[in-house]
């Protein structure tokens, strides 16, 4: 009569039996113990199936749902471990619709560069022209990146992230009656709005997965999506050849070809909206509804975002890794049919070969993150992001001196694995950065390398300026310069590069809290935050000395 459980309508129900007469009178005392034993067993088994009607049984039944997960999870019912081979639902199903979906919109958005040396004779494009849909191509996705994470902060990641993919299909479409540089410019230009897919894809993972894995689940899933990059550089012309090969000649079958990556993309949006969830517990408008999830507001999410200076350091060292793994994506292929004067076929392998670099080198560097953190905490991450990209940098500048066919691709292959690893390792920091605001920052941070990779193709890669090989030789001097900024990032829960955690003492709680005014607090508006603060306590390391844990796991207000 004492348990959590005595209000429950079966309970109930057997207390008002047991209370008549009839029962007492005509069973023994034998009989009772037997029919009470019997009644618990259906109880224990039906009170799963049944609504609770008190405070104290919504948290029974809380508990039993998150035994119902296919991984262990944490506070947030976020999953602790990652199995690549599971598709389970809610958090490895979420990772492969994510990648997936990404995947398809690098497909069509790099779908064109593998047949330029085809679509420049068909269309009359000059070089200008051509670098001119280049810049277009990943310049549309700038502010929908920063959108996307507005978008994912205050509407969900599948919701997001199906529409925006569905929205620019079309454009894949039209690209096969473009007739003109001009038309061949605007529809580079909408489907490149489509790579803004990986910022869902970032928060996505960020949502589903618990700090101590989340480095590796963000790094495969944009590793894997990113790989589309250099898979389009070998669909687009098997297919091409395919068509071409049935009787259509070369101008109608680059046409045909373009449909491929269009159905493809529009139909990963309905798998991921249909069969995509949210949240661990839900989508955002069944949790908004039933008042587990507070509806934040636009506003208070972007001021959060745009006052916190580590998002724009690494918004801009991003510019450097994956802004440049965009750069090259549009320029491979054509560098080394110019200037080696390889064949197409052999031209599009080539380039193919640094984007599936992919497979496993943005993965590694995600779980490289993860592995240092273990040991040396948030200042590990920070370290190996730093000296990874550095790296990266220098062989790119070696990439634009090597001179001979075998050593271009030898170089070519290792700077990929760099750069990629960069991408990888900056985004097992950006979940860090911000609870509340974590799809802007994210969406700042992707905008980020699409700045990064129009700067770039202004400046070396459009007109004839400078030679392609220059033109790489400086883009490895400006990814050294540009990672420079990373010594300046500081936590003062954790620390940098240079220096340990504050001597204020100051705890996860305080950093986090930080973006909570005093009215939400007391509306219990941050508990997410709260939790989430609870189990970032990871990045403290083993090897660095951070912030001790207040006592009563709350922060001073």
């Amino acid at each position: 009569k004492n348990s959590n459980h005595t209000k429950h309508p079966l309970i109930l129900w057997y207390y008002t039996c047991q209370k008549r007469v009839l029962l007492n009178a005509y069973l023994s005392a034998q009989y009772q113990e037997l029919f009470l034993l019997t009644f618990l067993e259906v109880f224990h088994f039906f009170r799963f199936f049944t609504i609770p009607t008190t405070m104290e049984n919504m948290d029974l039944e809380s508990k039993s749902v998150n035994k119902n997960f296919a991984l262990p999870v944490d506070s947030q019912h976020k999953a602790t471990e990652f199995r690549i081979y599971s598709v389970s639902s809610p958090h490895m199903r979420s990772f492969h619709l994510s990648w997936i979906s990404f995947f398809s919109c690098f497909v069509s958005t790099f779908a064109a560069p593998p047949l330029l040396p085809i679509i420049r004779d068909n269309l009359d494009l000059t070089s200008t022209d051509i670098g001119n849909a280049g810049i277009a191509a990943v310049s549309g996705a700038v502010f929908a990146r920063i959108a996307m994470g507005t978008a994912c902060d205050l509407f969900g990641p599948r919701l997001a992230s199906s529409a925006l993919i569905l929205i620019t299909a079309p454009a894949v479409f039209l690209t096969s009656i473009t007739n003109s540089a001009l038309s061949f410019l605007l529809v580079r230009f909408f489907m490149g709005f489509s790579l803004a897919t990986f910022v869902s894809t970032q928060f996505w993972m960020s949502s589903m997965f618990s700090a101590n894995v989340v480095g590796t689940a963000n790094g495969i899933a944009g590793g894997w999506g990113n790989l589309g990059g250099g898979a389009t550089q070998l669909i687009m012309p098997l297919v091409f050849s395919l068509i071409h090969k049935i009787g259509a000649n070369q101008f109608t079958a680059w046409r045909i070809a373009f449909f491929i990556p269009a159905l493809f993309q529009a139909l990963t949006a309905y798998a991921v909206f249909f069969l995509g969830q949210d949240m661990p517990d839900g989508d955002y408008a069944k949790l908004h509804k039933s008042g587990e999830k507070h509806k934040d507001s636009m506003l208070d999410v972007l001021y959060h975002a745009v006052t916190n200076y580590r998002g724009w350091i690494l918004a801009l060292t991003y510019g450097y890794c994956f802004g440049v793994e965009l750069t090259v994506d549009n320029i491979i292929a054509q560098y080394f049919f110019d200037r080696f004067n390889v064949n197409l076929h052999t031209a599009g392998m080539i380039a193919a070969s640094f984007g599936l670099a992919n497979l496993f080198s943005r993965p590694g560097g995600g779980m490289l993150s993860d592995i240092v953190a273990k040991r040396f905490g948030m200042r590990g991450r920070l370290w190996v992001l730093w000296i990874v990209q550095t790296l990266g940098g220098l062989l790119c500048v070696l990439l634009g001196k090597v001179e001979s066919l075998s050593g271009s691709i030898a170089v070519m292959l290792v700077f990929s694995v760099f750069c990629q690893a960069a991408c990888g390792l900056t985004f097992g920091v950006v979940p860090f950065v911000s609870r509340r605001s974590l799809g802007i920052i994210s969406g700042m941070t992707g905008g980020g390398g699409n700045v990064g990779a129009v700067l770039t193709q202004v400046i070396f890669f459009r007109g004839s300026k400078y030679s392609t090989e220059t033109g790489i030789t400086y883009m490895g001097i400006m990814i050294i310069c540009c990672t420079i900024p990373i010594l300046f990032i500081y936590f003062p829960q954790w620390g940098g590069m240079f220096y340990g955690p504050s001597s204020k003492g100051l705890t996860e709680e305080d950093y986090y809290m930080k973006e909570w005014n005093l009215k939400e607090k007391e509306n219990g508006f941050h508990q997410a935050s709260m939790k989430f603060a609870g189990n970032s306590r990871s990045e403290r390391g083993k090897k660095v000395e951070s912030a001790p844990t207040p006592v009563d796991g709350t922060p001073n207000i």
